[in-house]
């Protein structure tokens, strides 16, 4: 096993691209959430419906940069109402190509969105214990902080958790969102 514990109820997982099928495999979710820019996208894990695979195609960046493509409110929008369709009877993954940024700010905002009434202090601080390389994409962040109507409270505790560790890949992680 990779160090994921297998509870199946309320449970985000993240990873990296290239640990998407050993994680898939080893948590048997329902939902799967890819957050990468490749062509072609990636192929829905094995046990998954396709209609329960969203792929958001953006580039982990915080600033438009030229022949880039930066997350915008369109894709907050797709990922949040994916994630209030879940049933959150087997659990959701989450990957992005490193398992670092994308998917850990992925993970922050489905949190906060299930769980409006928890502190995003509390979310954030929950991230930093289960991962101490999560990154989450800033602008990624602000557009949902903006979506859920949360005045700058989502932006203010990933600045406070800061920088993860460096690392050229994320470990696999999961978080109980009953835990909050």
């Amino acid at each position: 096993m990779i160090g994921i514990e297998n509870r199946t109820t309320m449970q985000l997982h993240v990873c990296s691209l290239s640990k998407l099928d050993t994680v898939a495999s080893a948590i048997r979710p329902n939902r799967v959430v890819s957050l990468v820019r490749l062509d072609p996208m990636v192929a829905t894990p094995d046990g998954i419906a396709p209609e329960h695979h969203l792929r958001l195609s953006f580039h982990d960046i915080t600033t438009p940069q030229a022949g880039m493509v930066p997350p915008t409110e369109k894709h907050v929008i797709e990922l949040l109402a994916f994630a209030r369709d879940w049933d959150r009877r087997a659990p959701m993954l989450i990957h992005c190509f490193a398992g670092i940024s994308r998917s850990t700010a992925a993970a922050f905002i489905v949190a906060c969105a299930l769980q409006p009434a928890t502190e995003e202090e509390r979310i954030a601080d929950a991230l930093r214990a289960a991962s101490s390389s999560a990154t989450p994409n800033a602008r990624l962040v602000a557009i949902a902080d903006s979506a859920l109507g949360r005045y700058g409270r989502m932006v203010a505790a990933v600045r406070r958790i800061g920088r993860g560790a460096d690392a050229f890949e994320g470990q696999p992680f999961s978080l109980a969102l009953d835990g909050f």
